[in-house]
């Protein structure tokens, strides 16, 4: 199980499966959301994902047609995102998580996206959109 949170303790999640498809997002939407070079999600089924407090200190915002993104509206961390299309699972922004993560990331998506200040030097696999096999939100 792993267990998470937003930056001012407010919003608390819980974990109880695994983290699936783990990638390094560069698309110019994560940089913006994360405020960083790229954005660190993974999937998780919705029946294993769980706040334990705080919900209603989440808010969202539909960054493109049918895919929010929420984040705690107290200090701005982002959290997850969930898309109309697949009900089933969430994408959570791995820094929010306070465990140690077992799984790893697979790939960089969206490099041509990418901050120009920002070097990619671990060796996965890098794809100008989506990692094959996923289709878009």
């Amino acid at each position: 199980m792993y267990t998470g949170g937003c930056l001012c303790g407010s919003v608390r999640f819980e974990i109880k499966g695994p983290i699936r498809n783990i990638v390094y997002c560069h698309c110019s939407q994560c940089r913006k959301a994360q405020g960083s070079a790229f954005a660190t999600n993974g999937v998780v089924s919705t029946t294993d994902f769980d706040i334990v407090s705080g919900a209603d200190s989440l808010t969202g915002y539909e960054s493109t047609p049918g895919q929010t993104k929420y984040f705690c509206k107290i200090c701005g961390s982002p959290i997850l995102s969930k898309t109309e299309s697949k009900p089933e699972q969430v994408r959570v922004r791995l820094g929010t998580i306070d465990s140690d993560i077992v799984e790893r990331p697979m790939a960089h998506i969206f490099v041509t996206s990418k901050a120009n200040w920002e070097e990619i030097a671990n060796g996965l696999p890098q794809y100008e959109g989506y990692e094959p096999n996923r289709s878009a939100p």
